[in-house]
This record gives structure tokens, sequence and C-alpha cells, in this order.
């Protein structure tokens, strides 16, 4: 029986979290085109009759330009000391670039075992460009690394990827009940719902400058009561938020409603308010207040 840790690094938009829900089969972590769509360590755990494997999922590892950059940045780095196995994903479409020799230099000179995952292989159709791009990132460590060609998005190699982790972790019991997949709360899920859904319809600069907190969750029998606050920095980003007549925010507040339903299996109700905390991002005391603590 095997067990173990086994942490998932890579730039943002490599597909880190599309290829965590794709492994457990639902989705655990939301998952958009935009950058710094994860901004937590959030454990998802596959239990098989080989073992159970305990991914962590990490945000995007990029260049910090506040406060939450930093945030975003330690929590990569403070996820590969414990970690059994590092999946490196990288962006097969296109060779290696700065960010994956930055994170191949400072991140990864480590006595950690390294499995190379070459992500959106099904987006290229001529097999030598694969190749070459391959060896761009092979290039990158002093040691020949095992290499899994995949596609989160479709679930291609998936299997074969699994096998490979299970052959890189130690002996050991389980350390979860075989049927949790997660440590989340419906409060953090309730956070990162709300939080895609404004990944989804917002553009420019709303998506980064916005953070999500859950004021009261009341769970009851039949129907759970949830008001939650999305923070933004600026009046004008308040109002975007809002919408004409309100209608921005009840279409956020509509598709959470409905996934939040699916996920608790029952009714919820969900309101919404748009506060403005001016450079949030820069700020510590309220990075935290928000939960982005690298100590919790």
């Amino acid at each position: 029986m095997k067990s173990g840790f086994t942490t998932i690094i890579g730039r943002p938009n490599v597909g880190k979290s599309t290829l965590l829900n794709q492994i457990l089969g639902q989705k655990i972590v939301i998952a958009t085109d935009k950058a710094q769509t994860t901004r937590k360590r959030i454990k998802g755990i596959l239990t098989t009759n080989e073992g159970q494997i305990i991914f962590i999922d990490t945000p995007g590892v990029h260049k910090p330009l506040n406060k939450l950059g930093e945030f975003l940045l330690d929590e990569a780095k403070i996820s590969i000391p414990d970690a059994d196995l590092i999946l490196f994903l990288v962006d097969g479409t296109e060779p290696a670039g700065k960010g994956d020799k930055w994170i191949a230099q400072n991140l990864l000179q480590t006595n950690i075992p390294i499995i190379i995952v070459m992500n959106k292989v099904d987006k290229i159709k001529n097999i030598n460009k694969v190749e070459e791009n391959l060896l761009t990132y092979k290039m990158l460590f002093n040691q020949n690394l095992p290499i899994v060609r995949i596609s989160a998005k479709t679930g291609r190699n998936i299997e074969t990827l699994i096998k490979n982790i299970y052959k890189k972790l130690p002996e050991g019991a389980p350390l979860y009940p075989e049927d949790v997949i997660t440590e989340e709360t419906m409060r953090d899920v309730t956070e990162e719902i709300i939080r895609e859904k404004i990944l989804l319809n917002t553009s420019d600069e709303i998506p980064h400058s916005v953070a999500v907190k859950v004021e009261n969750y009341f769970e009851q029998e039949e129907i759970d009561k949830i008001y939650a606050s999305i923070y933004c920095e600026t009046k004008s980003q308040k109002g975007i938020l809002i919408g004409k007549g309100g209608s921005m925010l009840k279409k956020i507040g509509t598709e959470a409603r409905k996934e939040l339903e699916t996920i608790a299996d029952k009714k919820v109700y969900l309101e919404l308010s748009v506060k403005v905390e001016k450079d949030w991002r820069k700020k510590l005391s309220t990075l935290k207040s928000f939960g982005y603590d690298s100590e919790t």
C-alpha cells in the first residue's frame, strides 16, 4: 500500500486545477483561463486499491507585484519541502520559458522526486513539435527526469500518470478515510465558487482585485443561508461588479447559488454585497482577514 503527498507546481494557466479535478472525477478547485485563479494551497485526495495520493494544488508561480503576489508565491514554496513527490506541470504547446526556468532553478533544486508532466498535448498535431518542446524542459534539469504527456482537459494518459505517481510514493497506510476527497469546508468552497463566477463574468483588472469573504453561513436541514461580501479596491470596480440595475451582481449570485445547490444537494439562499477596501492586496492585515495567510 502506497501513501504520500504530491505537490503540483507550475506557471499560471498550465492546467494545475483542471488536472486535479480530472484526477478526482469531480470539481474541488475552481479553474478558469485567467491567471491567479488558484490563490491557496488546496488538498485533493485520491484513494484507490493501490493506496492514497494527497495532491496539493498550488497557485501559479509568477513574479509578485504586491503582498498578495508574495503570498501566492509562498503558497507554492511551502508546499515543496513536505512533499513525497513533485509534479512539474508544463504547457506542452510551447517551449520552456523564463518562468519555467525560474521554477526549475529556484524551487526544484531538491532531492524530492520530480515528474515532468507535459499538459495540453491534445492541442499539438505535429509530433516533432511535441518532442522539440519537451527537450527544452528536459534541459532545465541536470538529471534525467521521468516524463508523462497528458491532457488534463480530456483525461488523456491520466491513468498512466497515476501509475507513475504510485511508483514514486513511499509505502504507508492511508492518512484519510477513503470517502474524503478534500479538507475544504463549505465556507471555503462558497468563497471560491463566488470568486470563480466573478472571474468568468468580468474582465480587465477586476478578477485580480477581488476577494470574497463569507460573513455568515447558517446551515439548516432544508436550506443553507449564506451571506457573503465581495471586496474590491475602487468605487469604479464596485460599480462594474454591481452592474446596471444590479444586473452583474445578480448574475454572479445566481450562477454561484445554482452550483452551490448542486454541491450541497439542497436549496441555498445566497445574499451578496460589494464593499470597497482600498489597496487590500498591499496590506498584510487585510490579506490575513481574507484568509490569505501562509501560516494557516
